[in-house]
């Protein structure tokens, strides 16, 4: 069997079937991450932003190449969440551009293609570093153009394409120190190789992912749950802001140590919302529930398996849409001269954003980085002239960019990449500035803070000489594992000796979920009697991931 064009309808499947195989190994691309940490995330981004762009091709019934290669790029655009999903948004962005207005492609085209796909992905990086997706890709379109010279099938050219794509990501330990050290290769690049593998299923006949047998959560919930007295109901009425529809694929290794039963989930996430619907069988979970912190709902999810098919619509913007309460006239007319958006999980630090001036706080960070579409009708709710983001995480900071570039209204990126920072850089804001000196005292603001975190090891693992065993605490300074020990108060105690100099004056204690009061009362009397000259603010953040975050200025 050869293929000499391929048409917009096997791309189709092959978009489908390269989202597929990679939710289904989306866990053990999370498990690549660096640190052993709890929250790597890249599989979990990746699969999400692929799923965005796959949504979009479904829609379509075109063999017109081009035309499906844009919806998918566009999905991918405003579905992207963390440096991965942006990264391969880019990708697939310029893979688009290189098959602009053609309807089939032969080989050759393909290889513009990729070719065209590297390019702007490594443009929209500002300092690349080898060893990671981008080299992958880089590779595998290399051996495109080489292949496309004397090869004109392309089920054949495609083989050697993902051989070449599994061939470096092989390498990556080799460009990459770290990965080396810990002994992984890199996540982004496992995640390009598997969506190419599920590309070329496609193109050699192979098992195809079953059909699509979602339940349709729009038939199983009446429509009266999103229209109910839209006309007699007040925006500020609706208690459960969020629309929250998602799939649980049940996982093995997860159910051996917490059993999943419906009628316990169901009860659990009743606490949390209403318009409740659960819906299982042996492999998969279905949720519709409005909810007020939809990443509430979505962890509790993800300790039976990994979360496929996630949709979340604000109802209260909804609502504003449909009663008509404001025209876009009135919108500008009504626009404030400045706007905040920053990122956080956690209602304690939720409350204390907003308590400095934070005009929307989008709920996530780590495990859940928000979209680029997320951070862009954030922008958007934030109803001002001029808007300052603040993505709080270095991994959330190229879809805070991509949004920034979409926005209509002035938009800057402050990139703050911890809690910390963007308390700091909110403290700095002045009103009367215009944004561009803004952004400038901001982004000085958060360089002069250090941040310690606290949380635990989710496997043994060696990393910059220290040895480090499944389950004990960690204690990380400025994104460095610092201490380690099987009792957390001594890797606090240990990580906060590295942290507070001579000169610093305050130490800002945020408690995370899984943090005792009794156990922070305890911390709060050690640092007053070791460091009396450090005055000392104590908040309750509710984050979770992290028992405590450490602010020292």
């Amino acid at each position: 069997m050869t293929l000499q064009r391929l048409d917009g309808s096997t791309f189709t499947q092959m978009v489908l079937s390269g989202a597929y195989h990679l939710s289904n190994n989306a866990q053990k691309i999370d498990a690549l991450n660096v640190f052993p940490v709890p929250d790597g995330d890249t599989g979990t981004n990746m699969n999400l932003s692929m799923t965005s762009g796959a949504n979009e091709v479904k829609k379509l019934n075109s063999n017109d190449i081009s035309v499906v290669a844009n919806s998918f790029a566009k999905g991918l655009l405003m579905g992207a969440r963390g440096n991965s999903g942006v990264i391969l948004s880019q990708i697939f962005r310029g893979f688009s551009k290189g098959m602009d207005k053609k309807q089939a492609l032969t080989t050759e085209d393909l290889a513009e293609a990729f070719e065209s796909g590297v390019t702007t992905a490594y443009k929209a990086v500002i300092k690349p570093v080898e060893g990671t997706i981008l080299t992958v890709a880089k590779d595998a379109a290399e051996k495109a153009a080489e292949s496309a010279g004397t090869e004109k099938d392309v089920i054949a050219f495609m083989e050697a394409v993902v051989a070449a794509a599994k061939a470096s990501l092989k390498r990556t330990p080799e460009l990459l120190p770290v990965l080396k050290e810990v002994g992984v290769v890199d996540s982004g690049g496992q995640g390009l190789v598997t969506i190419y593998e599920g590309f070329l299923a496609v193109l050699k006949g192979e098992e195809l992912p079953a059909a699509d047998s979602n339940i349709d959560m729009e038939d199983m919930v009446s429509a009266e749950h999103h229209k109910i007295s839209q006309d007699f109901m007040d925006t500020s009425e609706i208690e459960f802001g969020y629309c929250t529809e998602f799939m649980v694929k049940l996982e093995e290794e997860k159910l051996a140590e917490n059993p999943f039963k419906e009628e316990e989930f169901r009860n659990e996430l009743s606490e949390h919302g209403d318009s409740l619907l659960v819906v299982s069988d042996d492999e998969v979970v279905k949720v519709h529930v409005h909810a007020e912190y939809p990443g509430t709902v979505l962890t509790l999810g993800q300790q039976y398996g990994s979360l496929i098919n996630l949709k979340i619509e604000n109802m209260r913007e909804q609502h504003t849409a449909i009663v008509g309460k404001r025209n876009q006239e009135e919108q500008k007319k009504e626009q404030a001269e400045y706007g905040i958006v920053t990122v956080a999980m956690g209602s304690g630090l939720k409350e204390l954003l907003e308590s400095l001036g934070a005009t929307v706080v989008i709920e996530g960070g780590q495990t859940m980085n928000p979209s680029t579409q997320d951070i862009t009708e954030a922008i958007q709710q934030a109803n001002a002239k001029k808007v300052l983001v603040l993505p709080n995480n270095k991994n959330i900071l190229m879809a805070a960019d991509q949004a920034a570039d979409l926005a209509e209204s002035e938009v800057a990126v402050v990139p703050t990449k911890t809690i910390p920072q963007g308390i700091s850089a909110m403290l700095a804001f002045h009103p009367d500035a215009d944004i561009t000196a803004n952004k400038a005292a901001m982004d000085e603001a958060r360089k002069q803070v250090k941040t310690g975190q606290v949380t635990y090891a989710v496997r043994d693992t060696q990393i910059d000489g220290m040895t480090i065993e499944n389950g004990n605490f960690m204690g990380i300074l400025d994104g460095e594992i610092k201490s380690s020990n099987i009792d957390k108060l001594a890797t606090v105690k240990s990580l906060l000796e590295q942290m507070i100099g001579d000169d610093d004056e305050i130490l800002t204690i945020l408690q995370g979920e899984d943090a005792d009061d009794t156990e922070a009362e305890e911390l709060v009397k050690f640092i007053e009697e070791n460091y009396e000259d450090i005055e000392v603010e104590h908040h309750k953040g509710g984050q979770p991931i992290y028992s405590y975050i450490f602010s020292v200025e």
